[in-house]
């Protein structure tokens, strides 16, 4: 009974861990952040499949792109900035 017991307690925990790791990999947009986003896709999403693409991200302006980087869009952007907010959290 006592084996039953611990090993119920480890599953428990390690689903615990595993659903709260998934978590912390994603976070929610903020409200400037969806209107540039679909802003962009409005604006270069050619084959209108609600993302860009590579060859898509390519076209877009010199603007456009400092504009989305500054927003902290894409992955690497979205994880550099999140990181800086935890380390400097008056932002």
């Amino acid at each position: 009974m006592k084996k039953l017991l611990v090993a119920t307690a480890i599953i428990a925990c390690t689903a615990t861990l595993n659903v709260n790791a998934a978590a912390e990999g994603k976070r929610k947009l903020t409200d400037e952040q969806k209107a540039l986003r679909k802003e962009l896709i409005a604006k270069y999403d050619t084959n209108k499949d609600g993302k860009l693409d590579k060859s898509e991200k390519a076209k877009m302006s010199k603007e456009d792109k400092e504009r989305s980087s500054k927003a902290g869009l894409g992955k690497k952007n979205r994880h550099a900035k999140q990181e800086n907010t935890e380390s400097n959290p008056s932002k």
